[in-house]
């Protein structure tokens, strides 16, 4: 393997390990969930503008729709986290290719293949794990039910966001994604503004946190993964991202304590193994 396609691998592993700090920064803060998804994606917007010069360009109207399904998730995933474990929010999050699936004959006119199905079912079993499955609440999650229902929702709206993105590309907005991230934090910004006022005193660690998610957890994050698509055939780059979910519960495990239960953890295995042999199949079926 050359230098150059080492380098952007190990570009698209520090995204992946950058997005799984999340939970753990989320649950450091004294702040709501409001406003600790209003500041980050303010943060966030205003680094991907000043860095990424995509991120100024190529600016449709029939962004904005793609950009506020980014938004829903950028705030449901910071509620859920609030109110569930890293490992329930991020695992619940995963599920996002199942929508995106059944959205597909819908809004792409993408039709699902039999094969697809196996997953589908795979899938809804993992997700059925978490709700039948009854975890205590924990000081860092206290209330994992409400929280995982708002987890499920932040993964349907992360669906359509892709299932956007593929629309825009078919309509020769090759380059929007990252205008469309840009524009869904700033979108995410002013939506949680109403619910994060009035604010009390800024605490130094709050005001770190939040410059942490903005900055690093988001910026830097997409900066890696813009910077290193294009170079990594989907297959690898899917599998090196799946980093973010496995990684995700460890950091909050050793920041906070935070231990997942066996029912998670039983649901988020099946979700992300299947996922992974679905993303496998899809690969050798685009090979042949």
């Amino acid at each position: 393997m050359t230098r150059p396609a080492l380098r952007h691998r190990a570009l698209l592993l520090a995204a992946a390990a950058l997005f799984s700090t999340g939970g753990a920064a989320i649950k450091s803060a004294s702040l709501t969930g409001w406003q600790i998804a209003c500041f980050r994606s303010a943060v966030a917007a205003a680094v991907l503008l000043a860095v990424l010069p995509e991120a100024r360009r190529g600016w449709r109207w029939r962004m904005v729709p793609v950009a506020a399904a980014y938004a829903a998730t950028l705030i449901t995933f910071v509620l859920a986290n609030r109110l569930t474990t890293a490992a329930d929010a991020i695992f619940l999050q995963s599920t996002a290719p199942l929508y995106l699936l059944l959205l597909g004959p819908l809004l792409l006119r993408e039709p699902s293949r039999r094969a697809d199905f196996l997953y589908i079912a795979a899938v809804l079993a993992g997700m059925a794990v978490f709700f039948l499955g009854t975890e205590p609440a924990l000081g860092t999650a206290p209330d994992p039910r409400k929280g995982n229902l708002i987890a499920a929702a932040s993964a349907l709206a992360y669906a359509s966001m892709l299932a956007g993105l593929r629309w825009l590309s078919r309509r020769g907005n090759l380059d929007a994604a990252v205008a469309t991230v840009a524009l869904g934090n700033i979108l995410a910004g002013v939506a949680a503004l109403p619910l994060a006022l009035p604010v009390a005193a800024v605490t130094g660690h709050n005001l770190a946190i939040i410059l942490y998610l903005g900055v690093v957890q988001i910026g830097v994050a997409y900066f890696c993964l813009t910077r290193a698509m294009g170079h990594v055939p989907a297959l690898q780059a899917a599998t090196l991202l799946m980093v973010e979910p496995a990684l995700n519960p460890l950091w909050t495990w050793l920041v906070h304590g935070e231990r997942p239960g066996a029912w998670p953890l039983a649901g988020g295995a099946v979700i992300l193994g299947a996922t992974l042999a679905n993303t496998w199949r899809q690969g050798r079926e685009g090979a042949g």
